[in-house]
């Protein structure tokens, strides 16, 4: 059974700020990395696997660390607009040993603070819905990106099927974060709607693919 569509409900654009809500998320997100449920397997299969990396919206930073784990000779640069994410990911890439490969920056990405045509490849995940402006950010993800680089950005979908839906809310813990998942999806965009904002940038491909919990958006500059 498919939702019926509802107007977008904003969310933030400021991230998770508070020292409590920053531990409860990164608790979530390491369960999933160990639950095997980040989507590193995708993003690499999507050819994104060698070079300089940029992430946008890291949180604590399993996706990115995870990306360096399973790909040889290559560096990350991460950009968030929460001050308190960027700690834990500090922390999170010292355990993995990955200090010397990866950077957090502290930063909005609709202005990123890197120059023109530098990264290899690009990626994001769960953040989409916080772009309050995502045509500027698909912008920014152009302008840095070199000719021919490579994106992957997967996020929930505002029209995801309410079976899962409940699947998804009952498999989150800490329970503290449930709320949350309801308003990121409330929040977040149809496939339609993104496509019609990726159209607007001059990429030179790019592709939005609808999975069962959210969908997939690939490209190349």
């Amino acid at each position: 059974m498919r939702n019926m569509i509802q107007p977008r409900v904003f969310e933030t654009d400021h991230g998770f700020q508070g020292e409590s809500g920053v531990r409860s998320y990164d608790a979530m997100m390491r369960r999933f990395r160990d639950k095997g449920w980040l989507v590193t397997g995708s993003i690499i299969e999507s050819g994104i696997s060698s070079g300089i990396g940029l992430e946008i919206g890291p949180g604590p930073g399993y996706l990115g660390l995870e990306w360096l784990k399973h790909t040889d000779d290559t560096e990350l640069y991460a950009v968030d607009i929460s001050s308190g994410m960027i700690k834990v990911a500090q922390q999170n890439a010292a355990e993995y040993n990955m200090k010397g490969r990866a950077r957090y920056v502290l930063g909005d990405a609709k202005k990123a603070p890197f120059a023109d045509s530098i990264f290899d490849a690009a990626f994001s995940n769960y953040s989409l819905h916080e772009w309050s402006e995502p045509e500027s950010i698909f912008h920014e993800v152009r302008r840095v990106l070199k000719k021919g680089g490579r994106f992957f950005i997967s996020d929930f979908r505002r029209d995801i099927d309410l079976p899962v839906v409940s699947f998804m809310y009952y498999s989150t813990l800490p329970e503290e974060m449930r709320p949350g998942l309801i308003a990121s999806i409330n929040a977040s965009y149809t496939a339609e709607e993104i496509t019609g904002i990726i159209m607007q940038v001059d990429f030179h491909k790019f592709t939005v693919n609808e999975s069962p919990m959210g969908m997939e958006i690939t490209g190349e500059s």
